[in-house]
């Protein structure tokens, strides 16, 4: 996979763009406690990345009880209910360090841009902290079959940005999502810890250091390797 040039640039949501992890937290810390099933922040980390009914499915691993289908779809709308009266809280400035101004960077240098998100809310959050603008597209997990670690988010992303996945930069925070950046057959960046981000091109430790020339400059050592 090189990367002649970069014609788009696909973002993560949660822990790239804003930090929507505490609200997810607190959303199934609330459902977990009504189901009487222990759920603390160090099991929560093994929920990062992953689809709501996915995530609910680790977490019933936990109970006695056995959920029909049925029962599991009632309780993942629970946990979204108490997460969207959550979510009413955020603003423009829960938007992560340097991320606004690398977003603005990207679009005046003419580049593309979608989001691949595992959140069905991904559109609210967006617009609460006011940078629909700088989005040419967003796919979500309404909008996909497959959740991340596939690449389906990304490639739906890349197709409705006309871009091929060659030509694209994604940037994720979790083990799954540059995975699936990986699969994709793109330049994966990721954000956070390399331990847990080993397969990405690129890691940074937080959003400050993204920088379009940093970006540039990281690709034609890549395509050089």
């Amino acid at each position: 996979m090189v990367i002649m040039e970069i014609e788009a640039i696909i973002y993560d949501l949660d822990g790239v763009i804003t930090d929507t992890a505490e609200y997810h937290f607190l959303a199934w810390k609330a459902l977990a406690d009504e189901l009487n099933i222990p759920f603390d922040r160090s099991f929560n980390e093994q929920l990062k990345g992953l689809s709501r009914i996915d995530s609910l499915e680790i977490i019933l691993q936990q109970s006695n009880q056995t959920y029909s289908e049925e029962e599991k779809q009632r309780l993942a709308a629970k946990k979204n209910e108490h997460y969207q009266k959550l979510i009413q809280k955020i603003s423009p400035e829960d938007l992560l360090p340097g991320v606004e101004s690398f977003m603005k960077e990207v679009k005046q240098a003419g580049i593309k841009t979608g989001l691949a998100s595992a959140s069905k809310n991904a559109q609210t959050v967006i617009e609460r902290l006011q940078v629909t603008d700088l989005l040419d597209t967003l796919v979500d997990a309404a909008k996909v079959e497959r959740g991340k670690p596939d690449p389906e988010v990304f490639l739906t992303a890349a197709k409705q940005l006309g871009v091929p996945a060659a030509c694209c930069v994604g940037i994720e925070d979790a083990s799954s999502g540059v995975k699936a950046i990986k699969a994709a057959g793109m330049y994966a960046v990721g954000v956070g810890e390399r331990e847990y981000l080993g397969q990405a091109d690129w890691v940074i430790s937080d959003t400050s250091h993204l920088a379009l020339d940093s970006l540039a400059k990281k690709i034609n050592e890549h395509k050089k390797a």
